[in-house]
Parts: structure tokens; sequence; C-alpha cells
């Protein structure tokens, strides 16, 4: 974050882009810096910067941005995510009462307001969950009694539990793409570790039992311990030690760019569409058929039981129960005449 030569003025820049800001925590400048309209409307903005009615959902707006929960507790890559939402938040919702948030009926305003961008579904819901992280610091802050956005369904769903990676999809895949890629898919298929921790997993994560690592979709504050199997380890004593970290790319580097594009390739290539994500649910299975029981599977994954539950049931539970029902019809089957026998005769 940099100041501009204007007093008070911010810039965000993240990722090649650059967001600029009438003040730390403020609203967004959308205007081109050093142009005309920029001046315009900054002033516009800043005019009532003193006056700014706590009352009003655009001062929760701005507390939220110059909170230490929005700098430091959320990352960079979510701030990026969530700021333009939060700029349309602050100019649809900002003249709004925040005790108006606490009645009923502004759901329905809400899911209006949601629905302006019904046409991309999945930004649509980022716009609710920033919406719904604000009204939550909101009641953290003690400004709010509720949060209204809680209950109100999204508009994209996806459900991939029940997808996963088939012995001859691996086997196509596996035949267009490289020996570092194969290293890499084949390992998540027997881990389930997300991407970005198979890409960070090192040699020294690697004990004599078990991997174990922390994960970074909990901001490392969870640990994953996967035994080590006869086929993970197989599979390990495989790859050749050229770096720190187990996967390497071609060069023998850790991986820093390129792995996802490399992989789209190749799964392009086999024909398939399903994702490397896909790998976790796959391993999720391979463990439970291999007789890890629910508990178990969900230490491993950091899930809830619950969720590793309803995975099963819908994947391989499914097919177990069919299983047992056609084998006691078949049981059934030697001790049931399919003909009536005759009367007898008189």
């Amino acid at each position: 974050m940099a100041m501009l030569p204007i007093k008070g003025v911010h810039v965000v820049r993240s990722k090649g882009r650059t967001y600029t800001y009438a003040w730390r925590g403020g609203p967004r400048i959308h205007a081109d810096p050093g142009s005309p309209e920029f001046v315009a409307e900054l002033a516009s903005l800043t005019s009532g910067r003193h006056s700014l009615d706590n009352s009003r959902m655009a001062s929760l707006c701005a507390a939220w941005r110059g909170s230490d929960h929005w700098q430091k507790e959320i990352s960079a890559k979510t701030r990026q995510n969530w700021s333009p939402w939060l700029d349309r938040i602050q100019e649809h919702f900002g003249k709004t009462s925040i005790s108006a948030f606490d009645r009923p009926l502004i759901r329905v305003a809400i899911r209006k307001w949601r629905d302006q961008y019904k046409a991309t579904p999945r930004a649509a819901d980022v716009g609710l969950e920033t919406l719904s992280r604000l009204l939550s610091f909101g009641m953290a802050e003690g400004r709010l009694m509720t949060n209204a956005v809680v209950g109100m369904p999204r508009l994209y769903k996806s459900d991939r539990s029940m997808i996963i990676w088939t012995s001859e999809d691996m086997a196509a895949l596996e035949a267009m793409s490289s020996p570092q890629m194969i290293a890499a898919f084949k390992l998540a298929a027997l881990t389930g570790l997300r991407t970005s921790d198979l890409l960070r997993l090192s040699w020294s994560h690697i004990g004599p039992l078990a991997i174990e690592m922390s994960t970074g979709k909990n901001r490392h504050r969870k640990t994953t311990l996967i035994p080590l199997y006869g086929e993970l380890r197989e599979h390990l004593a495989t790859i050749p030690k050229r770096s720190t970290t187990v996967l390497t790319n071609q060069d023998g580097h850790s991986w820093r760019t390129g792995f996802a594009s490399s992989f789209q390739k190749a799964k392009t290539r086999a024909g398939i569409d399903k994702h490397f994500h896909d790998f976790r649910g796959t391993a999720a299975t391979r463990m439970y058929m291999g007789g890890l029981d629910e508990r178990e599977i969900a230490e491993i994954f950091t899930w809830s039981e619950e969720h590793v539950a309803d995975m099963m049931r819908r994947y391989v539970k499914k097919d177990e129960l069919l299983l047992d029902r056609i084998r006691r019809l078949d049981k059934l089957k030697p001790r049931t005449s399919a003909v009536k026998p005759g009367v007898k005769p008189g």
C-alpha cells in the first residue's frame, strides 16, 4: 500500500492492478488518477467525510476497510476479490441506515440487489458473501443485532463430491503428461492434498510413518496427518529428490508458476473435463474403500465428519447398499418357487 502525492489518498497495488481510495478505509475512486474526473470525484467523496453519518451503512463499510480485521485477518487475495464488491455495497446501501439491516424486510432489498448480478451466479455469490462478512463485522462491533444474509440461498450450485478420477481417466491423463505432471497428479490422488499444499510439500514434511504439514486453506491453523501406506510410499520412492520440495518442474525447481496451465494442457489433450481439485474426492474415496472410517478421513482432510459421511453416502455407500440388496435378493431366489404347487387331488 502506497500513498499518492495527494494527502490522505491511498493506493493499493495487487497482482498488476491498482485501486485508489479517497482515504484509508474510504470509498474507491474509479476515475483515472490525475484526470479532471479524478479531482472532481475525490472532492465529492471527501467533502462529506468529516460529517460521515455513523448511523448509515457507508460508515460501516469505511470502518471495516480501516479495521485490523480487514487488514490482518483477511488474506490479500480475498481482499482483492471483495474490494470491488464492497464498493458496490457502499454505492447501493451506503445511505441506508444500519438499523434497517436488523429488520426482516431488508432481506427483500438484499435479494433484489443480488439478483442484478444473477447472470454471473458465482460472482453474485461473492457479492453476497462480502455483504455477509460486512454484517458480521457490524455485529462484532455492536452495531447490528443480526446478519440478514444468513440462510439466504446462493445462486451458484456446484457439487463435485461425486466427481472422481477413475483409473481409466488417470491412464489417459498419464499418456498425455510429462513425468513431472504424472508425479503430481498421482501424489494428489494418493494424498488428497490441495494444489497449493501439494506444491509446497517438502521432503521434511515426510516422516517415517506419515506426511505431516499445516494446511494453507485454514491459514495453517490445522495440520493434516497422512499415513504412509504402501502405495503412497512406493510412489514417493519414484520421485527424484531434485529440490527441497517433493514436486518440481522440468528444470528441477519448485513450481512457482505454470503448474495450472501445464495441467490444463495435459487434460485437454487427454479429452478429460475434470478438475485437479477432484483428486481430493478421489483420494478420500480410495481411503474409505481401503478401510478407513469417516472420522479418520475427516482428520486427514481437515473436513467435518458430516461432510465425509455425505460424500461417502452419495458415492460409495450407494453402491454398497445396492450390492447388499442384490445379494439378499439372489439368496431369496433358490428358496422361492416360480410356479405355485398344484392342488393335491382329492
